[in-house]
């Protein structure tokens, strides 16, 4: 039975459908993004992160998108966790451990009515929302028509469901971990509640 999920979502240009690690894509539907390759579907559930590639391929696909990738300052992801808070409110959603890092965000969230991919949606419009409120939306100077922004996350998720008490040890490990692993400072977040077995 599932008791927690780690979800796993990018900011704009993180994971590209054809990056050299693999991806969990089927498809590149960007044009100017296929000259770099169709997309590398993969069937693990393991990261891909660390694995060997051709990484001047991986930046010259970066170069070509629309906008440039994002890349959240460390003020950007305060509010990007403010925002995670109100929204984690509303749904009294029990979050275990969260990681917002420059280019991506994990999340290990306790089980919920909603499912993990419907809840990454409203965390990822929570997060732009107040990045915009607090005037610190990284695409701010790329309006669209009618003085839209585009968003600073891309379209999907990952979602890892979690069956086990040690599998949600784990992922909350892993995710702590993750912005010590980058050279950074850990991460305490507010909203952020004891994992209870």
């Amino acid at each position: 039975m599932v008791i927690a999920c780690h979800i796993t979502f990018g900011a704009y240009g993180f994971w590209l459908p054809n990056d050299p690690r693999g991806s969990w894509s089927e498809e590149v539907w960007a044009r100017h993004l296929r000259p770099f390759g169709s997309a590398t579907t993969v069937q693990t559930q393991r990261s891909l992160a660390h694995k060997d590639h051709d990484r001047t391929k991986r930046f010259q696909a970066k170069q070509q998108l629309k906008y440039p990738a994002v890349k959240f300052t460390g003020v950007q992801a305060r509010a990007v966790g403010r925002g995670f808070a109100r929204i984690v409110e509303q749904l009294d959603l029990r979050v275990h451990a969260c990681a917002i890092m420059p280019d991506h965000v994990h999340l290990v969230t306790a089980r919920h009515n909603r499912d993990a991919e419907y809840l990454a949606g409203l965390l990822k419009r929570a997060a732009t929302r107040q990045l915009t409120a607090e005037s610190l939306h990284p695409l701010a100077g790329y309006r669209k028509g009618h003085g839209r922004l585009p968003s600073p996350w891309v379209a999907k998720c990952w979602c890892k469901y979690l069956n086990s008490v040690d599998q949600v040890c784990r992922a909350i490990r892993y995710v702590e971990e993750n912005p010590v692993r980058s050279g950074l400072p850990r991460q305490r977040w507010p909203f952020v509640v004891p994992f209870v077995s």
